[in-house]
């Protein structure tokens, strides 16, 4: 096989056959848009475009919060902080919100949970935001007010906003922003000096540290003194041991290590004059070691503690707790103490799951602690780091089409002759006899003639018709449709959480509920390792039916796990009152039912609106004399359902367990252990016959699978057994109960006519 090229000309043979590699030009005249290339490019891209639209609509969740401002809340490479809230006995106790059981009926907020302050809350009292981070306390009486950076969705700075709870932390008010600047402000300080309210934001893009007064407290300021004019950022100022103090960083100066340095100052009067710490830089160091300041320094049993930022794997990692220990004008110490604050294994499903670099800490008058933390759930540059990687995934995707193209012999040439130096357009015969001798441009044109040979060589190589190469072919094609998936997922999956959804500003949880036995371990272990990742689990209880139990550290889960073992292996146990399940939603799940978070949250949310139903994802019709049971396909087919399956379903705790459990429902239960069947067509009748409104609510889940297929150990492997058997019970049930032939309600009933 040889090949010869006669320079300057038109044509280049390789083994006697003139190639597309080297026309002069590609014509749409000779007949380039029906050529073989072409074709196999269109029908490359269309069959991987499949596979990212099929990869979109199962895995990717489009779907942005439902209450979130169109202005706001929109991806920012700083982040998408949020504000939580927690309590404790002491500063070193803090606990979630959430673990304290507060209720609020009107948000159907049973119990609330964090974050309590997002962009949306500013973006919905249209103050676009983007995120709220940096939060400050200031307690007046019963009234709490919290300072905080929200930064602008519209000039992309950073101003002073302010909300207001009066119920101690639970639900907040925003009032606006209390301070906007011509430049980026942030680390709202705010404390308070002989009767009057002061704040120290960051001002570092001016240059100065700047005190501001409160005119009208909480919205109106005016600037009171410039104490300082240096690029210090994230400043607090404390009184200790009779003078004042300020630490900051100045990451402006010649050797300075970004968020690793410290600086000290002194004086008598929170308004100077300044003097520098003999030791200044208290801290040029690495910058995970919690130098730069995360929040406001408190006194706990007489001892001074400092917050400090971990920024070691990304900007504001965690928050890091110093105990003061020796602080005066020429000497400073402090040691590191545990804070005590668990960290969540939720990843990007929990809203402070990959950082959180800020808390202030308060006592209230009657002796409790309080907290204020912002969270993120993606590092730092996120939307860039994702748009990188999805387009470089394009970038490949492309190559791989080429590769194909060249062993199934649709592409005869990598990179046409003409597109190369000598060979592109006309030239002056100077530029010719300097392209010539040019080293470049000949090393140029040695390269695309060996690129060119490439398909021919790699045909020679894996020969397309064999085994061999049928499988090289199909394991390449595999690997396009993974990187067209990741494509998709990088660009147009947004962060990749499966975040939860807020009902009037409040996000809550609920209790994850299934009911096992030892056969079926196997689909637990894969259960709890899934689910307990979902935003709004907080808990997981196992009804443990037959068999060993497991115990608990033998399951991956990222929330409590309680294993509930029962004397009696009945189907009733699955609705039986649990006085230690605090939460008012239970989602009652079967082990072997795999669906996203996403669709998980999205029920959850939908519950919220209608508690008083049984909201869940396997909907079905019962109607006629005749009662028979039969499959989803079956409503879908007359357009309604009256009916929603347990085995996947949100309900009011209190309202099911107490129904399941009366005396009313005394019969049902007997016909529910006789044929070890029909406990959630019970409920369903209970419902009916307890209200005269709706009663149910179907949310199509995006996908779902069925792991018992997988185990073998499925309890209703014989489904027509399984539809006799709860034919049966239906007609039991309507004996008992009545029917429910006149209720039906549509699919895709709600108001933006779907089921999501």
């Amino acid at each position: 096989m040889g090949s010869s090229a006669v320079v300057g000309g038109t044509s280049i043979t390789t083994g006697g056959t003139t190639s597309c590699c080297h026309m002069a030009r590609w014509r749409w005249d000779h007949h380039c848009f029906l050529s073989s290339t072409f074709v196999f490019f269109i029908a490359s891209f269309v069959v991987y475009g499949f596979i990212a639209g099929v990869y979109a609509w199962l895995f990717v969740n489009p779907h942005a919060p439902l209450e979130l401002a169109s202005l706001g809340c929109r991806p920012d490479s700083e982040g998408s902080w949020a504000i939580g809230v927690f309590y404790g006995d002491s500063p070193f106790s803090l606990r979630p919100i959430e673990a304290m059981n507060v209720w609020r009926n009107e948000s159907a907020a049973w119990p609330v949970a964090n974050p309590v302050v997002t962009c949306a809350s500013a973006s919905d009292a249209v103050f676009p935001s983007n995120f709220v981070a940096d939060p400050f306390l200031y307690v007046q009486g019963d009234t709490l007010f919290l300072f905080y950076e929200t930064k602008n969705s519209i000039t992309m700075q950073g101003d002073i906003g302010v909300s207001k709870s009066d119920d101690k932390g639970a639900t907040w008010q925003h009032l606006g922003v209390a301070l906007d600047e011509e430049w980026h402000l942030s680390y709202p300080y705010v404390f308070e000096y002989l009767g009057k309210i002061y704040m120290m934001p960051e001002c570092s893009g001016k240059g100065e540290l700047r005190i501001y007064r409160a005119l009208n407290f909480p919205l109106q300021w005016t600037l009171e003194k410039i104490i300082i004019k240096k690029h210090l950022v994230d400043s607090v100022i404390i009184n200790h041991d009779g003078k004042y103090w300020i630490f900051g960083s100045d990451h402006t100066g010649f050797g300075a290590k970004k968020n690793g340095q410290m600086e000290i100052w002194y004086s008598s009067s929170p308004f100077g004059p300044w003097k520098p710490h003999k030791k200044n830089p208290i801290f040029n160091t690495d910058k995970r070691f919690g130098a730069r300041n995360g929040g406001r320094p408190f006194v706990y049993n007489g001892n001074l503690y400092r917050m400090g930022q971990d920024s070691g794997e990304t900007y504001g990692r965690r928050v890091r707790a110093f105990k003061v220990e020796v602080l005066t004008q020429d000497e400073f110490k402090e040691v590191e103490v545990s804070l005590g604050i668990d960290e969540s294994n939720k990843g990007r499903n929990a809203w402070n799951g990959a950082r959180y670099h800020h808390l202030d800490v308060q006592q209230l008058s009657y002796g409790k602690w309080i907290g204020v933390m912002d969270g993120d759930r993606v590092p730092s540059g996120d939307p860039a780091h994702r748009f990188i990687l999805g387009c470089a995934s394009v970038v490949v995707v492309v190559a791989v089409v080429i590769l194909l193209g060249s062993l199934v012999g649709a592409v005869k040439c990598i990179i046409p002759l003409n597109w190369c130096p000598h060979n592109s357009g006309k030239r002056s015969d100077v530029f010719l006899t300097w392209e010539r001798s040019n080293l470049m441009s000949s090393k140029l044109r040695q390269l695309c003639s060996r690129l060119n040979r490439a398909p021919l060589f790699l045909r020679g190589m894996i020969k397309p018709n064999s085994i061999i190469g049928r499988l090289v072919i199909s394991f390449i094609f595999a690997v396009g449709a993974v990187l067209v998936c990741i494509a998709v997922k990088y660009i147009y999956g947004g962060n990749g959480a499966e975040e939860a959804y807020p009902l009037k500003g409040h996000y809550s949880q609920f209790t994850l509920l299934t009911m096992t036995y030892e056969a079926r371990l196997w689909n637990l272990k894969m259960y709890v390792k899934h689910y307990s990742r979902c935003s709004s689990v907080e808990e997981i209880v196992v009804v443990w039916n037959k068999g060993a139990p497991p115990e608990p550290s033998e399951l991956d889960s990222a929330v409590p796990v309680r294993i509930r073992v029962e004397e009696k292996n009945s189907l009733n146990n699955r609705f039986k009152i649990d006085p230690l399940i605090k939460n008012r939603a239970v989602l009652e799940l079967d082990d072997d039912i795999m669906m996203s978070c996403g669709d998980i949250e999205r029920g959850f949310r939908v519950w919220r609106e209608h508690p008083d139903r049984i909201v869940g994802f396997y909907p079905r019709l019962v109607e006629g004399n005749v009662l028979k049971y039969d499959g989803e396909k079956y409503a879908r087919k007359l357009k309604g359902y009256n009916m929603i399956l347990t085995g996947a379903a949100f309900i009011d705790a209190q309202l099911a367990f107490e129904r399941y459990w009366s005396e009313e429902a005394k019969a049902g239960r007997k016909v529910v252990d006789k044929y070890f069947n029909c406990e959630d067509l019970l409920l369903n009748y209970l419902y009916a016959n307890a209200s005269s409104s709706r009663t149910v609510e179907y949310v199509r889940p995006t996908w779902v699978i069925d792991t018992s297929k997988f185990s073998g150990v499925a309890i209703s492997r014989n489904t027509q057994l399984h539809y006799r058997i709860r034919s049966e019970c239906l007609l039991k049930f309507s004996e008992m109960y009545g029917g429910l032939g006149k209720q039906k309600w549509e699919f895709n009933g709600r108001e933006n006519r779907r089921d999501f």
